[in-house]
């Protein structure tokens, strides 16, 4: 039987930007990184009809969980928020020097209508405002 999974990743993103300086002055090694003009490359799918290639639109520094099965987002959130919660100095800084875009994205895949608990608490809520990160959620329903 499949069970829900959950996903949360954190970018910094911006046009061009020293992502090699970036990971050195937050000491964390990203999960992901690509550069402006990076082809994209995609897992076959079936159905999906692949027309050329195309390329990164910017530059991207990420730290993520893999899929696991979870009731609660916030499992996976302060997995992430653990590595990054004593460096807002640096993000902060980082965000200033290279004009950079935080995002946290919280991937759900629902599966058996079984949905996580969904749901912010006030010190994640806080540290993102404190680096002036957004949050997306992007959320697939397959049973």
């Amino acid at each position: 039987m499949d069970k829900t999974n959950v996903k949360v990743y954190f970018s910094a993103a911006a046009d061009e930007f020293p992502i090699d300086d970036f990971t050195e002055t937050l000491g964390i090694q990203p999960t992901r990184t690509y550069k402006k003009g990076d082809a994209i490359i995609r897992p076959h799918n079936p159905n999906v009809i692949s027309i050329g290639v195309h390329h990164r639109l910017h530059s991207c520094w990420e730290l993520g969980t893999e899929y696991e099965e979870s009731c609660d987002i916030n499992d996976q959130l302060y997995k992430i928020l653990n590595y990054m919660e004593d460096k807002i100095g640096k993000l902060t800084q980082l965000k200033r020097e290279y004009d950079l875009v935080y995002n946290f994205i919280i991937v759900i895949q629902v599966e058996n209508n079984e949905t996580p608990a969904m749901y912010l608490e006030s010190k994640f809520i806080n540290f993102a405002s404190s680096i002036d990160a957004e949050v997306d959620f992007d959320l697939y329903i397959y049973s």
